[in-house]
């Protein structure tokens, strides 16, 4: 059997979009693992499934490179968002998409017809420890230490977007290993689930630069549930205002955390080309 699928990325942060209404998907796992290889398969940070919704018309289950199930992802959606509207799946320009995360509503900008920029409802943020989740006592994760493995020490501050995230902050984002710090973080016994791991530096109040190491992924391009904890994990540390720009590899993506208590991540979505693939 041949599957059908779309490319699609956020900034560099690419997943291969399949309609498993079209084409049902049992092992999605494994499925994902073969695709998302960058030598292997058609290269992708994870899959992504276009699936019909319960409560509202799509619904969308995101899984990484190494085949664990995401909850949400920013760049994602914004991608599905796209490719939803542009095959006539949809007529509209506002409307929810479900995740593991809950409900996001999208607010696409069209223009002849192709979808130019996407707005996306992140949820209300969660700062709390057991809400990340992070070990230990009960309180709000700001530039705690977090001691590494192999005796190095980090400064940590946590936020929950739908997932998991630890932001560091760096003199330069650009320069920092990510393969050497980010699995050691990810896999701290501190976060019984995971986290993405976000570096930071601040260029002032209303512009940030952010690299990531993406839970199950790795090093990737751009992260919008990552921009948006990295944006929060600033605002809570009063180094920049409710509006930031979040400066990544290839663009930059606009975070808001409004007076709803919502976050609001802004930004592109590409489509790179289709394929099939044999199963």
């Amino acid at each position: 059997m041949k599957i059908r699928f779309t490319k699609m990325h956020g900034l560099g942060n690419d997943y291969l979009y399949i309609d498993a209404s079209q084409h049902p998907v049992d092992a999605p796992a494994p499925l994902a693992r073969a695709m998302s290889h960058r030598h292997l398969g058609a290269g992708a940070d994870g899959i992504i499934l276009v699936l019909p919704g319960e409560s509202h018309p799509f619904r969308m289950r995101i899984f990484n490179a190494d085949g664990s199930e995401a909850e949400t992802c920013g760049n994602g959606i914004r991608c599905f968002a796209k490719y939803v509207y542009e095959r006539g799946m949809t007529s509209e320009t506002d409307f929810v998409i479900e995740t593991v995360a809950g409900p996001n509503r999208v607010q696409l900008k069209v223009k002849e017809n192709k979808v130019t920029s996407v707005r996306s409802n992140m949820g209300r943020p969660k700062f709390e420890r057991a809400d990340i989740p992070m070990n230990g006592k009960p309180g709000h994760v700001l530039e705690e230490t977090l001691r590494l493995d192999d005796g190095r020490k980090l400064c940590v501050t946590c936020v929950n977007i739908g997932n998991p995230h630890a932001v560091i902050f760096v003199d330069d984002a650009t320069r920092v290993n990510l393969h050497d710090l980010g699995p050691k973080v990810e896999n701290h016994p501190a976060f019984p689930m995971r986290a993405n791991v976000e570096f930071v530096n601040v260029i002032d109040r209303d512009n940030i630069v952010m690299r990531i190491w993406e839970r199950g992924s790795g090093v990737t391009m751009a992260s919008g549930s990552g921009s948006c904890g990295a944006a929060l994990a600033s605002m809570i540390t009063d180094r920049v205002n409710r509006r930031v720009a979040v400066h990544l590899t290839y663009g930059q993506l606009m975070i808001e955390w409004a007076e709803d208590d919502c976050v609001y991540q802004q930004g592109p979505a590409t489509e790179v080309f289709s394929g099939t693939w044999e199963v």
